[in-house]
């Protein structure tokens, strides 16, 4: 990166459902259809848990539309392992006081239909999620104290941006967006529900072909790709929501690429008919309190609640082992800048759990428990609360969920239908991509918790420059998560990726949590 001061950059991702389960029907085209034998051609079956809920991906935030749009749309900025890559942008200038960047794209970039991508595209897809009226959950990374950056062309090739203030997030922010076509969405009133998104105009190595609700996407290789043609004739991606089925799928070569859950690997990797990668996810599982449902409002009560689960035994029902999980400590994960160990934590303790909730008033307490149906851990999880919550009095109803039905009731800022529900997300190196899931305004913001200085600490961090008191910030920030415990921070788990034996390119494509690989297009048919 050409610039004076050392910065961090990090990838954003948010999983508005946390475990990912699969099924199967009739993929839209053969797995070994148009295979040349030499590398090239060919379709790959990806399995996905559910439709996207958008082509948009301003407004991406769950783990289908994310993947999707990583074949479709291209970064400015891809980041690996705190490696970065410039994919559409080809450098990132910073003034020596932070607070002017100058992003230079590269020469001859094509959207899939054929027309330029510049600098108009950068600044209209900046200004569109700056906008409030649109609705970007993106927003909040790029309003500093309240004021928006600027964002303006130099040249076809050239866009600035003017920081209100200096900010040591700002260029890890830059890394979640992939710019949309001006020419396409310009004179849209509103891009979140614009008819348009349903046949996207991207910049990836993959363009739109056709989509199927409840059935498939598919897309096929672009001519227009900056790093060349993607090495597939083209990708499935087939809604998949029996985990059972979708895993048989895999073994008989009607999937080739499945998420698989723990409870599966062995089934799996015995097979021998796919190899099987696995990796940190980067993210945590949780386990979120409704805010918006009164009881929940007493901190005690929510208390009194974690101790009584076991967290180890939590995760060996959801996760099988701790082979394919660990406790989390943090609402951070593991790779975050600024994870704090040592914050406050609540042993398992059913005595002290009946003592609480009798002291807030609370006993007798039924709770409206809301997970997941089609995931196994999910479901394994939500049994096992409802037996541990038995024993101190608390009586769970549990209340299994379509993940479009589930994600549709916790966008709703006014929800009341459950009490509890499980979540999680994977928000990669910069802490301050964390503020979109707990700011008391954020979309994302699931337990609805809303505290004025908590909102502060990150306003503050945001805008931080001295390393060291940006650091204390952030720890203050999860303290005091940890004291409110509005979110509990469950697990920080593995991604278990199985690719069928006869696609190769694995290792060029990098594997990576959410969007199952960075680069589609390196990967082929053997």
């Amino acid at each position: 990166m050409e610039k004076n001061k050392s910065s961090w950059m990090m990838l954003v991702v948010l999983l508005v459902l946390s475990l990912v389960a699969g099924a199967c029907s009739k993929p839209a085209a053969d797995g070994n259809q148009g295979s040349s034998g030499s590398g090239e051609g060919g379709n790959l079956i990806i399995a996905i848990k559910d439709d996207p809920k958008t082509f948009n991906p301003i407004y991406a935030g769950d783990s289908m539309s994310l993947t999707i749009g990583n074949a479709l749309f291209a970064p400015l900025i891809s980041v690996n392992d705190g490696k970065q890559t410039f994919v559409l942008a080809e450098s990132l200038t910073a003034s020596d006081d932070l607070t002017t960047f100058t992003l230079k794209l590269r020469e001859g970039l094509l959207w899939h239909d054929g027309q330029a991508l510049t600098a108009d595209d950068v600044v209209f897809t900046f200004n569109s999620l700056l906008d409030e009226s649109q609705h970007s959950y993106f927003r909040s990374s790029f309003v500093l104290e309240g004021k928006p950056i600027e964002v303006s062309k130099v040249d076809d090739r050239t866009v600035q941006f003017v920081l209100p203030q200096a900010s040591a997030a700002f260029e890890s922010s830059l890394v979640q967006i992939r710019p949309i076509p001006k020419h396409i969405y310009e004179g849209e009133a509103d891009l979140e529900k614009s008819e348009k998104n349903y046949n996207p105009v991207g910049s990836g190595p993959f363009k739109f072909k056709e989509y199927r609700a409840g059935e498939y996407v598919l897309v096929e290789r672009s001519d227009h790709y900056h790093d060349g043609k993607a090495k597939l004739d083209s990708i499935t991606f087939r809604v998949a929501k029996d985990n059972s089925s979708a895993v048989l799928a895999l073994q008989n070569g009607e999937l080739n690429l499945l998420r698989i859950e723990p409870q599966d690997y062995d089934k799996v990797n015995a097979s021998g008919k796919a190899n099987i990668l696995m990796f940190p996810s980067g993210g945590v599982t949780t386990m979120v309190f409704n805010l918006n449902i009164d009881v929940m409002k007493n901190k005690e009560v929510r208390q009194a609640i974690v101790h009584a689960i076991d967290k180890e035994e939590l995760i060996k029902a959801g996760f099988s082992s701790t082979d394919f999980a660990i406790p989390a400590t943090s609402i951070f994960s593991p790779g975050t800048l600024h994870l704090k160990t040592g914050v406050k934590t609540y042993d398992y303790d059913p005595d002290k759990s009946r003592d609480m909730l009798k002291a807030a008033g609370a006993e007798g307490l039924t709770i409206r428990f809301a997970y997941f149906n089609a995931s196994t851990p999910e479901t394994n999880m939500a049994l096992y609360l409802q037996q541990k919550l038995k024993e101190v009095g608390i009586q769970v109803e549990l209340i299994p969920l379509d993940g479009a039905a589930l994600g549709q009731k916790a966008l709703n800022k006014d929800n009341t239908d459950y009490d509890m529900s499980f979540g999680g997300y994977s928000m990669g190196f910069e802490p301050d991509a964390y503020k979109v899931l707990y700011l008391s305004d954020a979309a994302y913001n699931y337990s609805h918790y809303k505290n004025a200085q908590f909102d502060q600490m990150w306003h503050e961090a945001a805008v931080e420059t001295d390393a060291e008191k940006r650091g204390k910030l952030y720890e203050q920030i999860q303290e005091l998560s940890a004291e409110e415990v509005s979110t509990y921070p469950i697990a920080y788990g593995n991604t278990i990726i199985a690719v069928d034996s006869k696609f190769g390119g694995l290792d060029e494509a990098v594997p990576k949590s959410v969007v199952l690989f960075d680069d589609f297009s390196k990967l082929y048919k053997e």
